[in-house]
């Protein structure tokens, strides 16, 4: 299924195909299931017991470039090539990428932007994961489908990538906006983050957006008017460049899904987001209402 296909899928419409057979070299499922390590969650055991007949699992932390000191950043072109041809995902696939995060979405939407990112459009992500596929009553089984290796040839985008020296610049230039998408206590310095040696904050200029906003309670996307009256609501124009960024670059990408469902396509990620941002940045680019390090530092 090449060509042109809706952001999101449902449920209902995923189960039809998986019931149909479909699930081959024209449709794959992906389980990109990833998690913070204070949930105590295996994502890849999960996995083993528990999945949408057919799919296969993405492994953020296995396809990423090995040689940075910072968490599943991009990987290069050949390599996310090789990674997905093992999957079965070719050029024409259509890709359907879900988690099983409690939120309905957490790791999905950046399995989602690095296929666009690395030019492959036939994308969506499962609307409510794996969270709705079980709440409909939806078949999962603990068999697993080893598919045909696939050829897929990749063209990566550097446009859609912010580096620490973009961000950095853009601190005087003001060329476009930063929304970052983590909950507003780390956005504000005031609850921890999960990453050990760093602590909370923002970068400035930036706006928080925290990304399960972008869900109801059921785990399900907002319509486009909710989600475009939240980017009004929060001071983002959809009119003029933005980027996004987050704690590793993972929930930004529920922005950038965002924006896109509201006919903007184009957003940049800063990939290495507050992880690279804090260990890297001057103390008064570290804004905190909170009392760590940066903030003494300051002081002294």
């Amino acid at each position: 299924m090449a060509g042109q296909v809706k952001a999101l899928v449902g449920a209902k419409w995923l189960a039809e195909a998986v019931k149909n057979k479909r699930v081959g070299p024209s449709l794959r499922v992906l389980d990109a299931s990833w998690y913070l390590p204070k949930l105590n969650r295996n994502a890849r055991e999960e996995f083993t017991q528990r999945h949408i007949p057919g799919a296969s699992f993405f492994d953020i932390d296995e396809c990423c470039d090995k040689s940075s000191p910072f968490d599943h950043m991009l990987p290069g072109e050949n390599e996310f090539a090789d990674y997905v041809g093992n999957l079965g995902v070719g050029n024409d696939t259509h890709v359907v990428v879900y988690d099983c995060s409690d939120f309905g979405s957490f790791a999905a939407p950046r399995v989602w932007w690095m296929f666009r990112f690395f030019g492959h459009r036939s994308v969506s992500v499962l609307n409510g994961g794996m969270k709705t596929w079980l709440r409909e009553g939806h078949p999962v089984t603990d068999l697993h489908s080893t598919p045909e290796r696939a050829h897929f040839r990749a063209q990566g985008n550097p446009a859609w990538i912010r580096t620490y020296e973009d961000v950095l610049q853009n601190l005087t230039d003001r060329k476009f906006q930063l929304v970052d998408a983590r909950v507003e206590g780390r956005f504000r310095g005031l609850e921890p983050e999960p990453r050990e040696g760093t602590e909370p904050g923002h970068i400035p200029g930036s706006i928080n957006m925290p990304f399960p906003s972008f869900m109801d309670s059921l785990g399900l996307e907002r319509p486009v008017e909710e989600l475009m009256e939240m980017f009004r609501d929060a001071g983002v124009d959809l009119q003029k460049p933005f980027s996004v960024t987050c704690g590793s670059g993972v929930t930004a990408c529920h922005i950038a899904l965002a924006a896109h469902l509201c006919g903007h396509p184009d957003v940049c990620v800063y990939d290495g987001s507050w992880s690279e941002w804090f260990f890297r940045a001057a103390p008064e680019h570290i804004i905190s209402e909170g009392k760590g390090k940066k903030q003494r530092e300051m002081k002294q």
